[in-house]
C-alpha cells in the first residue's frame, strides 16, 4: 500500500486558525441591472393582464418587461377612505393597507396610533395626531437582496399644483448620512427628507416625508405632506384616478368612502412626468470565513501516490528521497466533524514540502 499523509485538525474558534469577516457589497436594484428608472420607462404592471391585486396595490414596471414588478405601491387609510368596502362589516382595503403596514412596522405600543410622520417637524402639513392617510413603496424582494442601500437612492416626483400649472418636481432621499436610526421592531428606520443621494436639503425637523426601513424594502410616506408639494389640481381630487392620466399628477386625495379610488396611482403617475425617476441600489452582506491551514515541518511530507513508492515493501521510488522526501501540495480539502468534505480548493502553483519546511495556506470561503 502507498504510504498516507496527516490530516490537520484546525482550531475553529474565531481568532484562531478561522477569521470571520463580512464585507457590504452594492449593486444597481432593477431587474435590467441599471440603478435608474426613468419616467419614460415607467409603467404600471396593473395594466399588463396583472390587475388581480389592484383593489390593495400597483406595480410599478420597465416598459420593457412590463409582467416585472420592480416595486409596489399602496394607498392606506385609517379611515377607510378611497377603497370600496363591498359586502356588509367587510373593512375598507385602504383601511386594511394602514392596519397591516401598522402592524408589521410599528412597536406593539404604537400599532393602534398610527403612524406619526408629518406632525413632529415645525413646517408639518399635519397640524397635530397621526398621519391617517399613506402612500407606501415596497420593493421587489429578489432585487433588494438583504437591504436597500441607505444615503444612496433617490425619489424625483413631478406633478401639477392645485390650480393644474404642472412641473412641480420633489426630490426625495433618507437622512443615514446626518442621523442615527431609530430601533423598530424591523431594524433600523430613517426618515424621508427633501434631498437627493443621501444629500439633504431639508432636514426631518423641519420636513419630514416618510420613514425609510432599509432592512424590509419599505417607504412610507405622509399622504399629507405629499399632497402640500405637489396637490395635483384641486377639482380631480376626488376622481377615480387614471394611470398615466395628465389631470391625476398630484398627491391630493378625498374623503370618500366605499369606492375605489385607485389613489395609489396617483404616486405612479408622479413618477411618469420626467425629470421624474427611481434611482435605487440594493445591498448584500457576503460572509467570508479564512481558514489558516498550518502545515508543520513533519506533516505533508509523504504521498498516497501509488508511484510515491516501490515494491511489497513501500520502499521509496526515488532513493534521493530516503531521509527528506520531498512532496507537492497542490490542493486542499476541508471536511467537518463528521468527516464529510464540505470544501476543496486548488492552489495556483504546487508547494514544494519536505521535513526542512513549513507552510501556511489560506482559505477562503465566500457566501
Amino acid at each position: 500500500m502507498a504510504i498516507a499523509g496527516g490530516n490537520i485538525q484546525l482550531d475553529s474558534t474565531e481568532g484562531m486558525d478561522k477569521i470571520t469577516q463580512t464585507e457590504k457589497v452594492t449593486s444597481p436594484y432593477f431587474s435590467n441591472g441599471s440603478a435608474t428608472l426613468a419616467a419614460a420607462n415607467i409603467v404600471s404592471s396593473s395594466q399588463t393582464g396583472q390587475s388581480t391585486n389592484e383593489t390593495y396595490f400597483f406595480g410599478i414596471a420597465h416598459s420593457s418587461t412590463p409582467t416585472v414588478q420592480e416595486f409596489d405601491v399602496a394607498f392606506g387609510s385609517a379611515d377607510g377612505f378611497g377603497g370600496a368596502t363591498g359586502s356588509a362589516g367587510r373593512p375598507s382595503p385602504t383601511e386594511a393597507i394602514y392596519k397591516q403596514y401598522a402592524g408589521l412596522l410599528l412597536a406593539p405600543t404604537e400599532v393602534t396610533g398610527g403612524f406619526f410622520i408629518s406632525s413632529p417637524a415645525t413646517t408639518s402639513a399635519v397640524a397635530s395626531g397621526k398621519d391617517s392617510k399613506i402612500f407606501v413603496l415596497n420593493a421587489r424582494r429578489s432585487n433588494m437582496k438583504d437591504r436597500i442601500n441607505k444615503g444612496t437612492w433617490t425619489i424625483n416626483l413631478s406633478g401639477s399644483l392645485s390650480n393644474g400649472v404642472t412641473g412641480k418636481e420633489l426630490h426625495l432621499t433618507d437622512d443615514s448620512v446626518n442621523n442615527s436610526p431609530t430601533a423598530t421592531p424591523v431594524g433600523d428606520r430613517y426618515n424621508i427628507v427633501s434631498g437627493s443621494a443621501g444629500t439633504v436639503s431639508k432636514a426631518a425637523t423641519e420636513t419630514n416625508f416618510g420613514f425609510f426601513y432599509p432592512d424590509m424594502g419599505i417607504l412610507v410616506f405622509s399622504a399629507a405632506e405629499l399632497s402640500a408639494s405637489i396637490p395635483g389640481k384641486t377639482d380631480d381630487i376626488n376622481d377615480v384616478v387614471v394611470f398615466d392620466e395628465a389631470t391625476h399628477k398630484g398627491f391630493g386625495t378625498g374623503e370618500t368612502a366605499d369606492v375605489n379610488k385607485k389613489n395609489a396611482l396617483r404616486f405612479i403617475n408622479c413618477l411618469k412626468e420626467a425629470p421624474a425617476s427611481l434611482v435605487f441600489r440594493d445591498e448584500e452582506d457576503q460572509v467570508s470565513g479564512q481558514y489558516f491551514c498550518r502545515v508543520k515541518s513533519g506533516q505533508m511530507n509523504f504521498s498516497n501516490n501509488p508511484t510515491f513508492v516501490s515494491g511489497s515493501l513501500n520502499e521509496l521510488r526515488q532513493s534521493t528521497m530516503k531521509g527528506n522526501p520531498t512532496t507537492f501540495i497542490s490542493s486542499v480539502q476541508l471536511y467537518n466533524s463528521a468527516g464529510e468534505m464540505v470544501a476543496v480548493g486548488n492552489l495556483s502553483t504546487p508547494l514544494k514540502k519536505n521535513f526542512s519546511s513549513e507552510a501556511t495556506i489560506k482559505v477562503k470561503l465566500t457566501y
